[in-house]
């Protein structure tokens, strides 16, 4: 039994997604989900902190097909590859990454008004 727990502690699933001093604060193994105000009543939905194992581009796929909306995966220079999906898909993607098993509802912090 203490086997499961020594490999726990030795596998990271953040280990190379470690930036700079402060990346401990960024990868606390959370998925943020903001919403950022565009022009007019034009929002965006970022999703960050999907570990590195997903293919984020295929996610992105998933997403626009079942919210009838656009998105892309920009590379941020301190959070890493981050989802960016057009309108306010907060709720939808809570659902959709539980519903496919990416995250538990626990890990998912949502953020914005």
């Amino acid at each position: 039994m203490s086997d499961g727990i020594e490999n726990l502690k030795s596998f990271d699933p953040f280990a190379d997604a470690i930036r700079g001093n402060d990346s401990s604060s960024v990868q606390d193994g959370l998925i943020h989900i903001r919403i950022q105000q565009r022009n007019g009543r034009k929002t965006l939905t970022t999703v960050q902190g999907i570990a590195e194992d997903f293919d984020k581009k295929k996610i992105v796929r998933a997403c626009k097909k079942d919210f009838a909306c656009n998105g892309t995966v920009v590379d941020h220079p301190e959070y890493g590859e981050v989802l960016q999906l057009q309108g306010d898909q907060r709720n939808n993607i809570c659902q959709f990454l539980t519903k496919i098993g990416i995250a538990k509802s626990e890990q998912l912090k949502v953020h914005g008004f």
